[in-house]
């Protein structure tokens, strides 16, 4: 199915609004919430989403709300496979600094050759996880299961080993760079401090630094 950038933009944002939604509404996402995240007009949305039901990608009634249906999931994984495997390349491949490479590969992503996508993924060696440590789906659209907890679950004096990160904007990035703070960095807790929820915290040859609780909660990390 041929789709434009602007209707990939589309679908990928109901599918990642869809994972952030409560589950008691079934995943149901609303055209106000899809404005915000485009940044764009309730109209606009509005005549988009008759566009993707015509094209039998969602489930949409006016006033109730809309979400993907199994074709557009699929549409949907699809893309974020793209996306994540160029920024797995980016990294990997041409030495991007990790908080560099989320806009270019909101580019390629819409590169949409399936012969190319597949020779990308083994020329990276199938990877399983984008560099800030996001599952890459498979070239069926399934998700590799990704065993983790938040930094603040993480006993006292016990090492876990970063695997991904919440809040993926570019001033997160950025400091968690100037930290030293990597996927694959090893990470104990050494205090809590009750004041702030504050963290003291030690890497592996650095020196111990502080975080703040809302750093890390966006920290997840592998612990046995």
């Amino acid at each position: 199915m041929n789709l434009s950038t602007s209707e990939e933009n589309y679908i990928k944002s109901i599918y990642h609004l869809q994972l952030a939604a409560d589950t008691s509404t079934g995943s149901v996402v609303n055209t106000n919430a899809l404005a915000k995240q485009l940044n764009t007009k309730a109209a606009s949305v509005t005549d988009m989403l008759k566009k993707l039901k015509t094209k039998k990608l969602i489930q949409y009634e006016r006033y109730y709300g809309f979400k993907l249906n199994e074709k557009g999931t699929q549409t949907a994984l699809s893309i974020i496979r793209r996306h994540r495997l160029w920024e797995y390349f980016l990294v990997s491949k041409l030495g991007f600094d990790w908080d560099k490479v989320h806009i270019i590969a909101e580019e390629l992503e819409h590169v949409s050759s399936m012969e190319l996508i597949k020779k990308l993924d083994t020329y990276l060696g199938n990877p399983k996880i984008d560099p800030h440590g996001d599952p890459i789906p498979d070239v069926n659209g399934r998700l590799p299961v990704i065993k983790q907890i938040n930094l603040f679950m993480l006993p006292l004096k016990k090492t876990g080993i970063v695997s991904s990160v919440g809040n993926q904007s570019p001033q997160m990035l950025e400091m968690l760079k100037h930290y030293g703070i990597g996927i694959g960095s090893q990470i104990k807790i050494n205090k809590v401090f009750d004041f702030d929820n504050s963290l003291e915290i030690k890497l592996v040859k650095q020196p111990a630094c502080i975080i703040s609780e809302q750093v890390a909660k966006n920290i997840f990390v592998y612990h046995d």
